[in-house]
């Protein structure tokens, strides 16, 4: 139930980004309206809007496809594995990839949240290995599956492709990656370490149960209750008997004739000449 609830509060921004760039979209398409100038303008001022205006803005519907499917599974996967930290490592990727991309971009209009992709990839990726957790590495090398280009992109093969905004996302998915390398999923420990533990931990529950140690010597627990009431049964009559009242009571019976000194091994009902005769207390 708790893993239910985790999914679905990881999807909620994700398909609330997605709705939006969509929506944006169908408004430029059906008012016929052209957003492109809302991008970013590299060291103008007019170009600054662009900074929050152009990864919400697509040059053609295959250009919001194509980024639709990318920008959806990172965005799930950096709310599922870092639920805390999560709206901040979005947000910096945002407004930060844009500030780098106002400064080093070509003098063009840059739109699209390609930025933003290759900010998620890159921080996802880098701190999977730093962390040692294989589920952020194998999404991420999914998404350059699906994404192919994107390593491509990093590099100016296309005049029409905005490389430098995938350069400036990437730059701040990787320092973000270093800066917050104590946060995030455990790392996963290895199989060894594992059965260690396992093994520790049992060995520490069969030291805590109790009567598992025969102090005694008796071949009983230690913790037997009917042992320990027979031992010390057996002590009270041990004491009882040697007594000093009780060895003066013995010698009292012996002088009278009561009670025999019978020698080990023989029966109390043969005399000492072996003839049988009936032994009887006066």
């Amino acid at each position: 139930m708790e893993e239910k609830h985790r999914v679905r509060t990881s999807l909620f921004f994700p398909v609330i980004f997605l709705i939006l760039i969509w929506m944006v979209k169908f408004f430029e398409i059906g008012m016929e309206l052209d957003f492109h100038t809302a991008g970013v303008m590299p060291r103008r001022l007019s170009g600054l809007q662009g900074i929050l205006f152009s990864p919400l803005i697509h040059g053609d519907w295959k250009h919001l496809f194509d980024n639709s499917i990318p920008v959806f599974l990172l965005t799930f996967a950096l709310f599922y594995f870092y639920r805390g930290i999560s709206f901040t490592i979005f947000l910096i990727i945002y407004v930060l990839g844009g500030i780098i991309l106002w400064f080093i971009g070509r003098d063009a209009y840059h739109i699209g949240a390609s930025g933003i992709i290759y900010g998620l990839a890159a921080f996802l990726f880098l701190s999977g290995i730093i962390r040692k957790v294989t589920h952020l590495m194998a999404i991420s090398l999914l998404v350059v599956f699906l994404y192919g280009s994107l390593i491509w992109g990093l590099l100016p093969f296309d005049y029409e492709v905005s490389w430098e905004g995938h350069l400036s996302g990437a730059i701040v998915g990787v320092a973000l990656s270093l800066l917050y390398r104590d946060r995030g999923p455990e790392p996963e420990k290895p199989s060894w370490e594992l059965e260690e533990e396992t093994d520790g931990e049992e060995a520490e529950m069969d030291g805590d149960e109790p009567g598992n140690i025969d102090s005694t010597g008796s071949g009983q627990s230690a913790g037997d209750p009917d042992s320990n009431d027979q031992a010390e049964s057996t002590l009270r009559e041990s004491r009882r008997q040697n007594s000093p009242d009780r060895i003066n009571t013995r010698k009292d019976e012996r002088k009278a004739g009561n009670v025999r000194d019978d020698a080990p091994g023989e029966n109390p009902a043969t005399n000492r000449s072996g003839r049988d005769e009936d032994f009887k207390w006066n």
